[in-house]
């Protein structure tokens, strides 16, 4: 008959068992990571969504693997949506809010540019109207990334939007908005082929035009 384990002993095991836990975790969220990159890159790449092959295929596992991690492919979208969103925002962080005018309005064109030369392309399909019917909750984060895009708006031209009344105050953020969405980028960069540094000098221009003085 063995002897009785000892307490030490116990205590031991359970640690050991928790690594390997700790160690099976760590490596499926990293395939799970690697699998939202690969749909992210695929996009980029053709800009369509991409199947569960295309994807298995880039990332390196089995199609098996993917549906090991996400229920379906819509579970997929929305997992890469969220990456995207929550990226978005810490690779864009807002600068020089309390710069003068002209200082913040070249801060915040660089930083809006950049993420929309970065995103466009995912959010050209996550937005589109066959995607958004077949996945309703991605309308939700849609309307996330549009209000957090007004929330820059309203921290880098506090002072000018100060000097309005409500009204006015809406209906310039709501022109400003639109004139910095993804679709205005799109519509600079493949509708007129401009390059990004000639897009990024349309929106200073503008944005300067459109805000009150102080």
């Amino acid at each position: 008959m063995s002897e009785p384990q000892s307490q030490e002993q116990s205590i031991t095991d359970d640690r050991s068992k928790g690594r390997r836990f700790d160690g099976r975790h760590l490596r499926s969220e990293r395939t799970r990571q690697l699998m939202i990159e690969a749909y992210l890159q695929l996009v980029r790449e053709h800009g369509r969504l991409p199947t569960a092959n295309e994807i298995a295929h880039a990332a390196g596992y089995s199609v098996r693997s993917i549906f090991e991690r996400f229920p379906d492919l819509d579970a997929l979208s929305l997992a890469t949506a969220d990456y995207a969103i929550a990226a978005g925002q810490a690779q864009a962080p807002a600068q020089n809010v309390d710069g003068d005018r002209p200082t913040r309005i070249a801060s915040h064109v660089r930083i809006r540019a950049q993420s929309c030369e970065r995103w466009s392309p995912l959010w050209r399909i996550l937005t589109s109207p066959a995607t958004q019917g077949q996945l309703a909750a991605l309308a939700m984060r849609a309307k996330a990334v549009r209000r957090a895009n007004v929330e820059r708006l309203e921290l880098m031209y506090r002072p000018e939007l100060a000097a309005l009344g409500a009204l006015q105050r809406e209906q310039l953020l709501i022109t400003l908005a639109t004139l910095t969405s993804f679709e205005s980028w799109d519509q600079m960069r493949g509708g007129f082929g401009l390059s990004p540094e000639a897009a990024e000098s349309v929106w200073r221009s503008a944005i300067d035009r459109l805000l009150p003085s102080e």
